[in-house]
Order: C-alpha cells, then structure tokens, then sequence
C-alpha cells in the first residue's frame, strides 16, 4: 500500500468518526446511545485489611465482566463509621461497601441500603442454607435482608491446654459450673499472683455474652426498655462479678496489660475470651515452644454446651439505595460470596468465610484451633438489632467496671443500666408510639 493512500484512508476514517459523534450529539440521550459503550465504574468502601486485599479478588471479576471497572477506597476501622455517615449525609455514598454487621441496623433506619430480597430470590447461589443462621439474621431487619455475610467472627475461648492438663483437666468443661471449678484449680495451680482468666473490665462483650447465654433478651418492650435488673441478666452479672470477687480475673482494663500475648505465654492468665483475629496473632507472638500448648474452645453455657452462645460478628456486603450501578453492584457480591473466592479471600485476609462451602473446601471445620469457631458459629445470635445498640453497650461496659472494681454493688449497677437505657431510649419509645419505626427484633431471637 502507498503512503498516499494511506494518508486518504485515515482521512475517510477521520470524516467518519467525526460524523458519527456529531450523529451522537445531535442525537441526544435516550435517543439510540449506546448506554454500555462506557465502562461502569463501581465505588467500593473497604475497612483494614480486608480493603487492602481485596484487589487481588477483583482483578478476577474484571476478567469475567470487561464492561466493569471497580474502584477500591480502603479506609481505616477507626474513621469508617464517620466517614459512612458523612457520605449518606452528602449525597455520596458508594455503590457498595463492607459493612460491620452491628451497623446494619443503623444505616437500615436511615434508609441508606438497598433491600437484597428480589435480588436474592433470582440467584440460587446465595441459599441462606449455605450460611450460619445466627450471621444470616444480622442482616435481615424488619423481616427485609439488607446484607449477605461476607466474612464472619464471634468469640471463643482461648486457653492454655498445658496449665490445665496440669490443673487436672485435658479439656475446658462446658457447663459455668465445671469451667468456675477448673478455673479454681487453675488459680490454686498458679498462685495469688497470677489468674485463670482474662476479661478486661474494659470491654462490654463478656458480660453481654453470658447475659444472653443465661437467655436475657437485653432489651424488652420492643426494645424501648432494658431488661438488665430481671433475673436472666442478674444471674449472669453475678456469675461474671464472682470471677473478681475470687480472684479467678484481674480487674484490670485490656491497655493495663503491658504485652497480652507475653503475659499469656508467661502463665499471668490462661484463658482469654477472643476472636478469629488472634488466631494469627498467637501463632505469631508466641514461642515457638509454647505453639503445642495453646487450645481454643466453644464457650461453655449456663447448662451446658448447646447454651454456650456467643455473638454473631463479621461484615457483610451492602448496596446503597443511592447507587446508579445496582446490577453491576450485585454481581460483584455474588462474585465475591462464591466459595471459591471466599476461600481465596481466607487464604489473603485470614477472615473467617461466611459460606459454610468455603469451610469444607479450605478444612477450616477439621483443622483443631478453627474447629472452635466452626462450632461456636452454630450457635451465636445478634444483639439487638437498633440503631442505638453501640450507645447502650458502651453504658453496659461502664457500669460494669464500676461494679467489678467495688464502685457500687451489682443490683445497683444493673438498675443503672436499665435507667441509662430507657434515657438512651426514649425517642425510640416516641418514634414506636407513633407508628414511625418497624418492630425490632429482640436479642437472640430469629427474625
């Protein structure tokens, strides 16, 4: 071919082009535009680690949907929650995000999600069966699902198997009764100085779980009220203050504990009520000839192991109502929720996958120290599921330590529990009486 004609190729070529974008102008939207000729961009909000991996799952769903572009914002756990709010505030939200499961409830009443059950419904894939029960039900609200679990955690005991083999017991019992008598002898074992367990006074979590082990629902009266003076939740206080009282817990608060993970190895405690993000962390900052000497096991219960409940944690996956690009949006979540992705997902992040597939793929359910969580994920439940839920915790942690450390005695600081909470309340209470609020679902219970 000449250059001469080349050039006059290029130059009809020109003409054409130029012709067909003056046809698009002229043209207008809605009037023959291609609408897929642009790639979709899709805005996605990650927190911590799981935002800095989550890269390596995209790159995967942008082979398989070319027409797809995702944007990954990582933002710190720290800043999330604010930075969640201020974008609904100003009108610039993304198209999905990784939403902590106790948020569900919040950004539900601000009327920020999108409800997933159409979309649920059209794909098989994502069967609630496939999931735990206790996390499937965090994100339904008012009978309505607004999340699918992505990854999940809940807390078990982790415990020094080797100072409890020497105390008389080559596993932890399962009742409160025989976990208190092993705990006795676990002190008797190591001295006044040292304890059988760690529960910072800091921290709202324990309380709470043994309250909902002994079947306090928390809240009461469509969860306009607490229910933290009635005997559920006052039998499980006492058996959480009588761990002090004994001297079987420091009262101490989790930054009054210099190195947690030296202290654990040095026998200062030997259980500790955690989650599935320390499971790295003990295989990591322990010595290496203390790795064979450390256990995890499901909580014990009130009666028993089927009463040995723990709380349903984890992030899941949401769609804001707000998004332009809601298809493409779903089709990410179903990417992301196969298990073969939530086992890649595991390998890259070391969260716990929400699909009970991805368990057995990975044998996260045979290996010993995972096993715990397989098993205590059979049986977790939510706690209430409103929007003041965070506030009222924090009030139930505070009131807590001022019990443990002799501030004020326990029916007192129950009954300030219930005070503080119908205060936290009341506009919960006007809002229901009005008929401007769904019913909640109580603590614990399915939706």
């Amino acid at each position: 071919m000449s250059a001469g004609g080349s050039w006059e190729r290029r130059g009809m070529v020109g003409l054409l082009a130029a012709g067909l974008s003056l046809l698009v102008i002229l043209a207008g939207p809605g009037c023959g535009r291609d609408k897929g000729s642009q790639p979709v961009e899709l805005r996605f909000w990650a927190m911590g680690r799981e935002g800095e991996v989550l890269q390596d799952l995209i790159s995967g769903f942008e082979r398989e949907n070319p027409e797809v572009r995702v944007q990954v914002q990582q933002i710190p756990w720290s800043a999330a929650h604010e930075k969640l709010l201020t974008a609904f505030v100003g009108r610039s939200t993304p198209d999905l995000a990784q939403l902590g499961n106790t948020w569900i409830a919040e950004f539900v009443a601000l009327r920020a999600l999108e409800p997933l059950a159409g979309r649920l419904a059209a794909t098989a894939a994502l069967d609630s069966t496939s999931f735990f029960p206790g996390i499937w039900s965090t994100n339904r609200i008012g009978g309505v699902m607004y999340g699918i679990p992505w990854y999940v955690d809940t807390r078990v005991l982790f415990y020094r198997r080797d100072i409890l083999a020497r105390a008389g017991y080559d596993s932890v019992p399962g009742s409160w009764q025989g976990w208190r008598k092993a705990m006795e002898a676990v002190k008797r074992l190591v001295g006044p100085e040292r304890f059988a367990i760690f529960l910072p006074v800091n921290e709202w979590n324990q309380p709470i779980i043994f309250g909902l082990q002994a079947g306090s629902p928390l809240l009461v009266d469509d969860a306009t009220r607490g229910a933290f003076a009635q005997e559920a939740f006052r039998r499980a206080f006492h058996f959480y203050l009588g761990l002090f009282g004994d001297s079987l817990a420091p009262p101490v608060r989790n930054n009054e504990i210099a190195n947690l993970y030296q202290e654990f190895a040095r026998g200062y405690f030997a259980m500790y009520i955690t989650g599935p993000w320390n499971l790295g962390e003990f295989q990591r900052r322990l010595p290496e000839g203390l790795q064979d000497d450390w256990g995890t096991a499901p909580l014990p219960g009130p009666e028993g192991p089927a009463s040995g409940i723990s709380l349903a944690g984890g992030s899941s996956l949401i769609i804001f109502r707000r998004s332009p690009h809601k298809d493409a949006a779903w089709r990410l979540v179903e990417y992301l929720l196969r298990p073969e992705q939530q086992e890649r997902f595991y390998e890259l992040s070391g969260d716990l996958p929400a699909r009970r597939e991805a368990w057995q793929q990975a044998a996260l359910a045979r290996e010993p120290r995972t096993r715990a969580f397989w098993e205590q994920l059979q049986r977790v439940v939510s706690t209430p599921k409103i929007p003041e839920w965070e506030q009222i915790a924090t009030l139930v942690q505070d009131d807590t330590e001022l019990a443990v450390r002799g501030g004020v005695p326990a029916d007192s600081a129950l009954a300030m529990m219930d005070r503080g909470a119908a205060r936290i309340l009341q506009k919960r209470r006007w809002l229901l009486a009005h008929d401007r609020l769904p019913a909640a679902v109580p603590a614990g219970e399915a939706p």
